[in-house]
């Protein structure tokens, strides 16, 4: 049984593997091609991280609670200020668009920070990692403790088309896969018939331990409690509107904008083991960054999970001779993506 996949979605297309293959036996053709000597110049992950020495790797992976907390207060900080917009202005639902729009891309990429609370980076203290994580999950669909065992399994096998669960569902090879993938509407599938396994006891995903089932299943079924009471409440005392308006709508809206931005992060890379080569690093805006955590610093997170956000720009200075995929910004990835599945 396949897993599901929380940042990829499924796809029809039955010549998928072989054509991913065809382009994987390209690039090694052309890595062929290419002087010996200048292969061997180029090292992996593993050598680049035993090249530094003790004192840069204790800078780059040192943690602070107060970094972490300026970064959440802030994104928290947009978040209600642009609820509170939305609330007090008596504007008709189409013209609160743009309002909405701008709340879904704020609450999407909290995703970004569940993300790195997986790897318990964003905050010193332990503890704030857990329940940040939790907070940011129960607000995306998103079961933390599930998502850790995915997440995880993903660093481990990255581009492994037989172990990596991102890959479970394959990228999109169309034009009309692409554009179903950037509506979001098969994650939110994919999302909503998780936290149902997993709350009924039939969590099948071979990345879950054994042992952590039990804490699979009680997750789930808290956060659907939640949303029951949520719905409930707001319907009882007439806020079903604010909920909507406020959080599921701007999710809805929101999400296209996060997929865009987690396609570039691995597709068309080489189904490698080489975490310079099969992950993609983009120069984009420093604003794009600031909403993103710095992910989009990716390759230097693969190469290094441990270090924090906040010191993704410092791995990549050390980092940057060696980087094999590398994109000038969002807009060019999505510009060459579009015209490889157009033909």
């Amino acid at each position: 049984m396949t897993s599901r996949n929380p940042t990829t979605v499924p796809a029809q297309n039955n010549n998928f593997y072989q054509n991913r293959r065809m382009h994987l036996d390209n690039d090694r053709h052309q890595k062929a091609l290419e002087p010996k000597e200048q292969q061997h110049k180029v090292p992996d992950h593993g050598q680049w991280l035993r090249s530094l020495d003790r004192q840069q790797r204790t800078q780059l992976t040192e943690k602070s609670d107060r970094i972490g907390l300026q970064y959440l207060f802030v994104h928290a900080g947009l978040i209600a200020a642009v609820s509170g917009l939305i609330v007090i202005t008596a504007w008709p639902l189409w013209a609160l668009l743009p309002l909405m729009v701008l709340q879904g891309v704020l609450l999407v990429f909290l995703f970004t920070l569940q993300h790195e609370t997986t790897h318990y980076t964003p905050f010193k203290t332990r503890h704030l990692n857990t329940w940040v994580g939790y907070a940011c999950g129960l607000l995306l669909l998103l079961p933390p403790v599930w998502f850790r065992y995915f997440h995880l399994a993903h660093h481990r096998w990255t581009q492994n088309l037989a172990k990596d669960p991102e890959l479970q569902s394959p990228k999109p090879d169309t034009r009309l896969q692409y554009l179903l993938y950037l509506s979001g509407l098969p994650l939110w599938k994919s999302l909503i018939l998780t936290l149902l396994r997993n709350a009924s006891g039939r969590c099948t995903d071979s990345f879950v331990p054994c042992g952590k089932q039990p804490s699979v299943r009680r997750e789930s079924q808290l956060m659907l409690s939640v949303y029951v009471v949520v719905l409930l409440l707001s319907v009882i005392t007439g806020s079903l509107n604010t909920l909507l308006t406020v959080w599921v709508i701007p999710l809805l809206l929101g999400q296209p904008f996060l997929r865009a931005y987690l396609l570039a992060e691995h597709a068309d890379c080489p189904e490698v083991d080489n975490r310079f080569a099969n992950t993609r690093t983009l120069l984009t805006h420093p604003l794009v960054r600031r909403l993103a955590w710095n992910m989009p610093y990716h390759t230097e997170h693969h190469v290094y999970p441990a270090v924090p956000f906040f010191r993704l720009p410092q791995a990549h200075a050390l980092a940057k001779a060696h980087l094999q995929q590398v994109e000038p910004g969002y807009q060019s990835f999505h510009r060459r993506y579009y015209q490889r599945v157009s033909q």
